[in-house]
Formats: structure tokens, C-alpha cells, sequence
């Protein structure tokens, strides 16, 4: 799809040269996302400049590396350009209130992608439903493992999604607790989402509990992805249950092999498409469908919140009849599906 879409990859501080407010009929739109250097961001790239152009729009694509002070300096670089509106991927969910206000002050809509930006006052938020995902996640680790000894490996402490996938996390978790069933053992959130930072931090839980560990509840398919690494050092992948989210590629083929018991498949042409749109009616003056409103410190954000897919082994081929990813991609060239 990469190939197929034109989109513009601009540098932290490149010039651009100053231009009014595109018409309504033809907006600019900056989508600065947080790290594409990460595979799920670059499906949500190509989604939404695909869904962008095809509504008359033009757009400026950002990465700011996992780096806040980058991205900061990124926005500001784009309301220099006059933007009509800024999709954004936040690094860090709390830093970000002045550069809404300076968006705000010149008049740019502000969309928070995926993530929920803090203690600013965004236009409109569209996610998938977060609670939801760790309540899947939890559920996920339960089917495999009723019983036994837990660890909880979060996400980034900078990403308010990491805290509120916890919380649907523990929904499902507590009662297990509560009657004895499972015990959590350790916890830590893993900086920056980082797979090795989250084999670092289970191969130190594995050796602090004598790999006495019977399910891992990893927040994202990277994390999954280092906990599986450490588990298979001790020879336990596959014996000891590991939830996931994004449907990475890595991760997908890991629940086929069964060293991940699943992931969260979240559509990523559905949010892609439908943020797309959404910046374009902003920019129109139209109104959109908003399906509920999330309090972010500073106001009740208007939101659209879509619904996220378990995917395990009986469902994975999912995303081959959505197009994310093709039948040999998933199961190699020739292969048959097993």
C-alpha cells in the first residue's frame, strides 16, 4: 500500500514556506505521529493519506522518534505552516497543552489519534475503546491459565493508554485475585513500549520468582514480543500464556505458533479512515458522529470510540480477509493455511 500513496515525511525542523488556511474544499492536515519507526504507525500512515486525498486533502506527515521535545517542535513547525488541522499521535500525553493552545490561537482544529492528549483543549478524540482492549487481554491469559502466578507488564508511563488498559485489565483480573485463583507477583511499566526494556523486565521476574510464573499480561504485541523472548531462554514459551494488542505481523505468526495465546486486532483502516474524515469535517464546519465523550483534565472530549477484535487462533485469518496483511505474509509463501 506504501507504494500506492503520496504522502509528505517532514523533518523535525524542515522550512516550509508560510501559506493562509487552505479552502475548506482542499484542507491541509499535519498528522504527527509518535514513532514510525514502530510497524502498526505506518499502516495508520498510509491508511489515513489514502482516506485523506481520496476527500480532497493534502498532508504533511511528522515522526517524532519517540521524542517529545521532537514532536513539540514538529507541531509548532506545522502551525507555522497554517495547517487547517492536527491529527496527533501523542509521545507523551501531558506535554502537549501549550501547543494546543498556540493551535487553538491560530485557529487549527486538534484531533487526538489513538492516545488521548491531557489537560488541553483538543477538538475531538478517536480511539479504540482501551478499557476493552485489557479487559480482552486479561480474559485472553485467563482462558490459558486459571490458576497460578501473574505478571503484569504494562505499557509506557508517558502513554494514558497504557494506565487505562490496566484498568480493564484488573476488571477482569480481580475477582481471580479476590478468590485465590491467581496471584500477581510483579508489575512494571515498560518505557517507551520498548520489546527489549520488556525482556529485560520479565527475564529479571522470571528470576525473581524461580520461574514460578504461569501468565504474563503484556499490554502491547512488543512487549509480547520480549516476554516471549525471555520465556523461551527458560523454555517456557508457548507453556506460559502471553496477551498482545496491534496484530504486528511478529505477533500474529507468534499466536499461530502459539508462543502468544492472542492479540488485540484493532482495525486499523476503520480508525485510519474514519480520523480522516472526521479532520475534514472539522475543517468543513460539519458535524460529526461523536459516540461518547472522555474527560482528558481540562474538558469533556468529544470521541469516537471503536471497537476492538480478540484474535486467536481460530480467528487470525481476520486479517487477511481485511487486507492487513496478505495469506502469504502470515503463513509464507505457498503455505498452506493449518
Amino acid at each position: 500500500m506504501a507504494a500506492a500513496v503520496k504522502y509528505l515525511a517532514l523533518a523535525a525542523l524542515c522550512v516550509f514556506t508560510t501559506a493562509a488556511h487552505a479552502s475548506k474544499d482542499h484542507p491541509v492536515i499535519g498528522f504527527s505521529i509518535d514513532d514510525l519507526r514502530l510497524e502498526r504507525w505506518a499502516h495508520d500512515r498510509d491508511y489515513f493519506v489514502a482516506a485523506a486525498t481520496k476527500l480532497g486533502a493534502t498532508v504533511y506527515v511528522q515522526s517524532a522518534d519517540a521524542s517529545e521535545e521532537r514532536q513539540v517542535a514538529q507541531l509548532e513547525n506545522l502551525i507555522a505552516r497554517r495547517v487547517d488541522v492536527l491529527v496527533i499521535v501523542p509521545f507523551n500525553s501531558k506535554v502537549l497543552s501549550n501547543v494546543v493552545a498556540e493551535a487553538e490561537q491560530n485557529g487549527i482544529k486538534v484531533i487526538s489519534y489513538d492516545r488521548l492528549i491531557l489537560n488541553a483543549n483538543v477538538d475531538a478524540y478517536i480511539t479504540f475503546d482501551n478499557e476493552r482492549v485489557g479487559e480482552l487481554q486479561a480474559q485472553g491469559v485467563l482462558d490459558r491459565a486459571p490458576k497460578g502466578n501473574y505478571f503484569l507488564l504494562g505499557g509506557s508511563p508517558t502513554d494514558n493508554n497504557a494506565k487505562i488498559i490496566r484498568q480493564g485489565q484488573m476488571k477482569v483480573l480481580q475477582p481471580a485475585i479476590d478468590n485465590g485463583a491467581i496471584k500477581i507477583v510483579g508489575q512494571q511499566w515498560t518505557p517507551d513500549w520498548d520489546a527489549s526494556k520488556a525482556l529485560r523486565i520479565v527475564e529479571d521476574a522470571l528470576t525473581a520468582n524461580a520461574n514460578n510464573i504461569q501468565g504474563v499480561v503484556a499490554s502491547n504485541d512488543g512487549t509480547a514480543g520480549g516476554a516471549v523472548q525471555a520465556l523461551a531462554a527458560q523454555g517456557l514459551a508457548g507453556e506460559v500464556p502471553v496477551s498482545g494488542q496491534d496484530a504486528d505481523l511478529a505477533a500474529v505468526k507468534r499466536v499461530i505458533d502459539g508462543t502468544q495465546a492472542m492479540t488485540v486486532y484493532k482495525p486499523i483502516k476503520k480508525i485510519a479512515t474514519e480520523a480522516a474524515q472526521l479532520a475534514v469535517q472539522l475543517v468543513r464546519n460539519e458535524q460529526p458522529h461523536y459516540t461518547t465523550t472522555l474527560n482528558n483534565g481540562t474538558k469533556d472530549v468529544d470521541t469516537v470510540l471503536l471497537t476492538p477484535i480478540l484474535l486467536t487462533q481460530k480467528n487470525v485469518d481476520v486479517v487477511i480477509q481485511d487486507g492487513f496483511y496478505t495469506h502469504d505474509q502470515v503463513y509464507g509463501h505457498g503455505a498452506d493455511k493449518p
